[in-house]
């Protein structure tokens, strides 16, 4: 699976275009925005693009009023087709967000639901829909919304017409955009028959056809398994990355590491990110700036697929409020490059080159509460990964069965002679 040895570059494409936040009906070319941050994108060493939904919504992209077009706020089907033939001309696969949990009032079978009552053919499109029942925008009926937000109607997927429906959508996307696979909405909320008939249609419509749902707690193998999922977004390890740091406490990402890798997710491929377009930018959970440059460190040498959220790779902030996420979801007119960007992609250069990264075995070597150090080992190969969290040098002594090594970020010679010194807020890349 392609997916397994890339690293992902994320973009919501409303905010990222400066598109109204309210669908207009306007019709305007944002999307192509996307084609001058090309160069930008693959300096960081990303090889492929997770969108947010790119397709019509009543707003926010995850209120879908129509799954065959782009939403105009971003351009035309055929705007956002040469967007992603000159992604994919330039070696970058495209994945889309796959919102089928629910959709927006706006989505048009419902609105045939608003108009026609018991006589719409799609009366059975809706979870717990009622006409003997009203709701606050006083329909006259009922439905269930998405964890109470009832802006966004919940589909019925044991209905095989919306599972039709979707999956054509799919195949079209497919045939027109060319894309390599799909980041499934609130993977954790769709049944697990759904996901296995999914998975079954997307093996048959493209070789390595990737799917990666988004799940939060639990046990990932749920969904993570040969029948269903590829991946899933890893959010128990974000939460050991920031938490470790701000905590000074290095044994909580050691022990979800060592859970997962260790024991669950053997030979499994979660996808990591130390922010995304739900929750803050790390530049703003992070209490000390110089660790920025350490939870990138890690987040490109653990076991999984890594992913960089657009502008956080130079160091941008952004707070979550408590009714919004729009300030975690900015446009930005150009791309930032700085010293925190260049090393951002020393880390995706070291990533894609190296397979132990990729594929290897993980080992921790040594532990404190502010220095860590893990071996990554694959076909003969090890590469120790070193961090010290903290403001005075430490110096390591363990064995490392080697003389000596090279440290992929700097190309500097290491020897492992006497002990390792790890100079103040330092990572080290060593290959052996």
């Amino acid at each position: 699976m392609w997916a397994y040895n890339s690293i992902f570059y994320q973009i919501y494409p409303l905010g990222f275009c400066g598109a109204p936040q309210d669908n207009d009906g306007v019709v305007v070319n944002r999307i192509k925005k996307v084609m001058d941050w090309i160069p930008h994108i693959k300096k960081t060493g990303a090889d492929a693009i997770y969108f947010c939904p790119v397709f019509s919504s009543d707003r926010h992209g995850y209120d879908t009023r129509d799954y065959r077009v782009v939403d105009g706020r971003l351009g035309t089907n055929a705007d956002f087709a040469a967007v992603c033939e000159k992604l994919h001309k330039d070696g970058l696969r495209v994945v889309l967000d796959g919102v089928f949990n629910h959709v927006g009032r706006g989505f048009w079978a419902f609105q045939d639901v608003l108009q026609n009552r018991e006589r719409s053919a799609y009366k059975d499109w809706f979870v717990n829909l009622r006409f003997d029942w009203d709701n606050g925008y006083h329909d006259g009926l009922s439905y269930e919304g998405w964890e109470g937000h009832y802006e966004m109607v919940k589909l019925n997927l044991q209905n095989d017409a919306v599972v039709s429906h979707l999956f054509g959508c799919i195949a079209g996307w497919v045939k027109e955009f060319d894309i390599d696979g799909i980041r499934l909405d609130v993977a954790y909320s769709l049944p697990l028959d759904f996901l296995s008939k999914l998975r079954i249609f997307c093996d048959a419509l493209k070789p390595d056809f990737y799917l990666l749902g988004e799940v939060m707690h639990g046990d990932y193998n749920r969904v993570m398994n040969d029948g269903m999922l590829n991946s899933v977004t890893n959010y128990q390890a974000y939460k050991g990355l920031w938490s470790s740091f701000n905590s000074m406490n290095l044994f909580e990402i050691n022990s979800t590491l060592e859970d997962h890798f260790l024991r669950k997710y053997v030979g499994k491929y979660p996808f990591n990110f130390v922010d995304n377009h739900d929750v803050e930018r790390v530049a703003s959970i992070l209490t000390q700036p110089a660790h920025l440059k350490l939870i990138y460190a890690l987040l490109f040498a653990i076991p999984g697929t890594p992913c960089i959220y657009y502008g956080s790779e130079w160091g941008a902030l952004g707070k979550k409020e408590p009714s919004s996420d729009e300030l975690l979801r900015p446009c930005f007119d150009k791309p930032i490059e700085n010293e925190l960007t260049a090393f951002i992609a020393a880390c995706g250069a070291a990533h894609k080159k190296e397979k132990a990264f990729a594929y290897g075995t993980f080992q921790k070597v040594l532990l404190t509460n502010r220095q860590y150090i893990f071996e990554r080992a694959f076909e003969g190969e090890r590469i120790l990964v070193a961090i010290n969290a903290d403001a005075v040098p430490f110096t390591a002594h363990f064995n490392a069965n080697a003389g000596c090594a090279t440290d992929l970020l700097t190309g500097q010679k290491h020897d492992f002679g006497g002990g390792s010194e790890l100079p103040p807020y330092s990572a080290a890349y060593w290959k052996i």
